[in-house]
């Protein structure tokens, strides 16, 4: 596996760790709905949030959450379509963006931004 999958899994098993400290529950991983996935579904208190984490080595280009584009936002929103027709999710949705910056192999900064968008 290249080196960025293996920074982005490691990304992911931190936000989702950081989560579950929370009190988040975890519903699903890298979960699919055709082309579309989400990187974190999480459950807090009824509300399902959908949560896309960004991890990068430098903020030379920018800050992990600059990448996260308007087609990544359109995704995500189409993925949550999908999601909640199959589950039949009645209640609250939020979408979340955890970026995670490391300084070296073991020191990074993560950066939690709720409600990072709204669908159009």
């Amino acid at each position: 596996m290249a080196s960025h999958n293996d920074l982005g899994k490691r990304g992911e098993q931190i936000a989702k760790e950081y989560l579950e400290n929370l009190g988040y529950r975890i519903l699903h991983v890298n979960w699919k709905y055709g082309r579309a996935e989400v990187d974190v579904i999480a459950d807090q208190d009824g509300v399902v949030i959908f949560i896309e984490v960004k991890t990068r080595t430098s903020a030379d280009y920018g800050m992990p959450e600059d990448f996260v584009c308007i087609k990544k936002e359109r995704q995500l929103e189409y993925a949550s379509s999908g999601y909640i027709e199959m589950t039949g999710h009645q209640g609250e949705i939020r979408f979340d963006v955890i970026a995670i910056l490391f300084e070296n192999k073991d020191i990074y900064t993560l950066n939690h931004i709720e409600d990072a968008f709204w669908p159009s």
